[in-house]
């Protein structure tokens, strides 16, 4: 499918798009094996020929919608980080920018969410992928962060734990209440970034707890 949509000029995509988005809320308020190719036409206010003229499968569709929304994620993330310098100020940004797109894009971060994993192995093989780049290039900030002074293990569970409290808010939030999504986004980083750097802090008065204690047990030795 990468290859076939290369070919296709910006009209033809953006009638995918069309397409994918109406089949996204769909998917979030039916779920995936509930919706059929019919209730996607009659969404997308196209025939199903007209669907399938786009995508030959309602698999299609779904990786479109994941592939897409995690190319967003991605896309100029390592270049818009390398010109923020302080590695607090990263994390804030990353914060942000998650929630700014999980909110635009709720229905289709939802999908990707929930719904991937029903796509065939060659798919779900591509939008892991995109997934882990995502997730390593957090994981980087987080060790710069807290100075490489935790374990690969302990790195790995504060990204998910970022990330879990980020898609988190699909359950409850509302992007149309009153905490709009920028003060949502502060608030989550304010409370992250001081746990982060509170779990910094203790490692690294663990770290100078422990040469103490080994240099006085050598003294006793001596």
């Amino acid at each position: 499918m990468e290859k076939y949509l290369k070919q296709l000029t910006q009209k033809e995509l953006s009638k995918m798009t069309s397409i994918a988005k109406a089949a996204a809320k769909l998917f979030d308020e039916k779920g995936y094996l509930e919706t059929s190719m019919d209730d996607i036409s009659t969404a997308a206010k196209l025939s199903k020929g007209g669907i399938y003229h786009y995508f030959s499968s309602k698999n299609e569709i779904l990786y479109f919608i994941s592939t897409n929304f995690m190319g967003f994620l991605l896309k100029d993330l390592e270049q818009e980080l390398e010109e923020i310098v302080d590695n607090f100020e990263k994390i804030q940004f990353i914060i942000s920018r998650h929630i700014g797109f999980y909110t635009k894009y709720i229905a289709e971060a939802k999908t990707t969410l929930h719904e991937g994993h029903l796509l065939p192995p060659a798919y779900f093989k591509i939008i892991a992928e995109q997934e882990r780049q995502y997730h390593q290039i957090v994981n980087k900030v987080l060790s710069d962060l807290l100075g490489g002074r935790i374990s690969e293990d302990q790195l790995k569970v504060l990204t998910f734990i970022l990330f879990g409290t980020c898609n988190g808010i699909y359950y409850w939030y509302d992007p149309k209440g009153s905490i709009i999504p920028e003060e949502l986004s502060k608030i989550i980083s304010h409370i992250l970034c001081k746990g982060l750097l509170g779990f910094g802090e203790k490692k690294k008065g663990k770290t100078k707890g422990e040469e103490s204690q080994r240099r006085f047990v050598g003294k006793k030795d001596k």
